[in-house]
């Protein structure tokens, strides 16, 4: 006959070992994001130390066009201070986006980028981009904020053209734990 404390000894230790196996489930959860995020381009960061060839092939040139869209009613103003670049593979880019916020209240969004055609998603590699991190602006602020890129000489010679196309969407309750 089993007795109340060992129940409760058996439950304990039943209860320990799901806690640990969340636990690990948790931690195997961000090489899958990482791997997820690498393989389909989205947010891919790339740090310094990763640039291994860092030699542009000026006998191209690739013409990288900037779109920017606003979701679920945002109230804000967002758009790209240049419509396109003409590029090199290899050489490095930077393109500045304005952002307003018409509201009368703090708000928090985020944006998600977008590449036409998609392959080229694997050779986009951004240095700094304000998609990383949400963004919170009062009533009535500016910001202007940077897209660091270089587009990687891997890029397929029948490629002559990429669209970089963001989007942001309200990140809901944010604003107001900024506040």
């Amino acid at each position: 006959m089993v007795t109340q404390a060992q129940s409760n000894l058996l439950t304990m230790r039943k209860l320990l070992v799901v806690a640990v196996a969340m636990f690990g489930f948790g931690f195997a959860l961000v090489p899958f994001y990482q791997k997820i995020c690498e393989v389909t381009g989205i947010n891919s960061l790339l740090k310094p130390d990763e640039v291994t060839n860092t030699q542009v092939d000026a006998a191209r040139f690739v013409t990288i066009e900037f779109d920017s869209n606003l979701r679920s009613k945002l109230p804000w103003t967002f758009r790209p201070l240049q419509t396109s670049v003409r590029i090199h593979p290899g050489e490095l880019a930077t393109v500045m986006y304005e952002i307003r916020n018409n509201s009368d209240r703090a708000v928090t969004g985020q944006a998600i980028p977008s590449y036409g055609p998609q392959l080229a998603a694997r050779y986009f590699k951004k240095l700094e981009c304000f998609c990383f991190t949400q963004q919170t602006l009062q009533s009535g602020e500016a910001k202007q904020m940077p897209v660091v890129f270089v587009i990687d000489k891997a890029l397929p010679d029948d490629v002559n053209t990429i669209t970089l196309s963001y989007t942001f969407f309200e990140v809901e309750g944010a604003a107001r734990k900024a506040i």
